[in-house]
């Protein structure tokens, strides 16, 4: 794994330095609220990238499919995009939260208490009812779509996984609401998750622990692991971090095992998801056993090889940078396809010069794509704007995105906004295929429910302000506030 360490180029040192000692600086600014999601966004380039070569063995194949160059090229590209999102971020946090900047980090006063502030706990109950009435209605609906195979929903382990919100690939007619139905269900079921964690009403817990039950043996049973992951690793991390009162290395050993069996069932999942039903397979132990699994290597986790293959087509002249057309398709993916038939599709160009394109009858002219390609947070820069814009563009999308995580998490005291923190945070992974609303579907409709919660909640009486103060004073926030922060 290590041996490719001593053939790699100057420009991955760079990248290295700037990734170890952006995460160095971010670990000091975890109680201003933007440490955690700068860690997070460098965790997702380390993993993505860097990961890329020591998982993918480096020299038996980054080196034999691309020249020196191409390799020396992407290294960099990682580089400016490190460089621009450190410089970037920190700016932007400070002009959009400028007016939160004095309030101190509501997760790590979470991980400090334990969440046992009464007006967390409150308003951790107030929106698990919210929830549920939502999930309630879904399930309804899903009542009506499935009849009869409802059981196979709620119970998917006593033959398959039934999804109501199944539809064609290509969207029409009511695909639309049956993709954001599918959304806030995923949502509704990483919500159970964390209530199970941290809730201390035991009702309210034991209602929580019931709807898990539930709700996560559809997804746990399927086969698309990006959204296990964003379902269950919310509830996951709130336990370890916050419920589990024990030291920092019982936490790390804990979520060291939770790492382990993910591993483990990932790997099982990805060689028996052709076997028919995953739960099928472990029973009849079709495909591989749990102990084959360990040794199964994850597909996918390759966005440097997928950036060094833009660098080559561009390079080479098969493939020509879209000028933004590829962002446009993403960002008026949610317009439904009822309402535009000729809505753009995201990566069709891409997917045809890396070879998935197919023709139909003898004209040869190409008539689609027999699959969509990955091309990684920095390299979906490049296909959009070239080489040297593409990076720095695709780290402002990041920088505002770890940004709006930071106003979650310093105005985390107000309702729904912890639980959409940690969504994000986990869902800041998954953006390292692509930065896309496909991923971040879960987070918007989940930010939707939240207000829709808030706005049919019983009005409160607001806080009042503080008297003007002047000097010093003035720039501290008072005891009242201090106190809700706490929560």
């Amino acid at each position: 794994m290590f041996e490719a360490l001593g053939i790699l180029p100057g420009s991955f040192w760079l990248a290295a330095v700037l990734l170890l000692g952006g995460a160095l600086w971010a670990l000091g600014q975890i109680r201003q609220g933007i440490g955690l999601p700068i860690l997070a966004v460098l965790a997702t380039i380390g993993a993505w990238y860097v990961g890329d070569v020591l998982y993918n063995d480096y020299a038996n194949t980054h080196v034999q499919l691309f020249t020196p160059a191409v390799l020396y090229k992407a290294w960099l590209q990682v580089a400016w995009f490190l460089l621009v999102f450190l410089l970037l971020t920190p700016a932007i946090h400070g002009s959009l939260n400028q007016s939160l900047l004095y309030r101190p980090s509501q997760v790590c006063r979470l991980v400090e208490n334990g969440g046992v502030a009464p007006l967390f706990q409150s308003r951790l109950n107030q929106l698990f009812r919210g929830v549920a009435s939502v999930w309630l209605l879904l399930a309804a609906i899903a009542l009506l779509r499935l009849r009869d195979q409802i059981i196979y929903y709620f119970f998917p382990y006593l033959g398959y996984v039934a999804d109501p919100w199944a539809r064609e690939q290509i969207g029409g007619g009511i695909s639309a609401l049956l993709s954001m139905a599918g959304y806030l269900q995923l949502f509704v079921a990483m919500f159970f998750g964390l209530v199970a964690a941290l809730a201390r009403n035991g009702a309210v817990r034991f209602l929580a622990l019931l709807a898990v039950f539930l709700t996560w043996p559809n997804y746990l049973l399927g086969r698309t692991r990006n959204v296990m992951v964003a379902m269950a690793l919310p509830g996951i991390l709130a336990w370890v971090f916050v419920r589990l009162r024990t030291p920092w290395l019982i936490k790390i050993m804990a979520l060291a095992g939770f790492f382990l069996m993910t591993n483990i069932w990932f790997a099982f999942i990805l060689t028996n998801r052709t076997h028919g039903t995953i739960i099928g397979a472990a029973f009849r132990n079709e495909g591989t056993n749990l102990k084959e699994s360990k040794q199964t290597r994850h597909e996918g986790l390759n966005m440097f090889e997928e950036l060094c293959w833009i660098s080559s087509l561009i390079d080479s002249g098969d493939y020509k940078p879209n000028y933004g057309e590829r962002y446009f398709a993403e960002l008026v993916n949610p317009v439904p396809r009822g309402l535009w038939p000729g809505k753009p599709f995201i990566g069709y160009d891409y997917a045809i010069a890396r070879g998935q394109g197919f023709s139909a009858g003898d004209s040869g002219e190409m008539q689609g794509v027999t699959a969509t390609v990955s091309t990684g947070m920095i390299g979906q820069g490049v296909v959009n704007f070239g080489t040297i814009l593409g990076p720095a563009f695709a780290a402002l999308l990041m920088s505002l995105w770890a940004a709006l995580l930071a106003r979650l998490d310093l105005r985390g005291q107000e309702l729904g906004n912890l639980p959409l923190y940690v969504l994000g945070m986990v869902t800041t992974f998954n953006l390292g295929r692509d930065i896309t609303f496909i991923t971040l579907y879960t987070f918007v409709f989940g930010m939707a429910l939240v207000w829709w919660i808030k706005r049919r909640q019983t009005p409160t009486e607001p806080m009042r302000r503080p008297p003007k103060k002047s000097g010093p004073a003035a720039r501290r926030p008072n005891s009242q506030e201090s106190q809700g922060a706490a929560t």
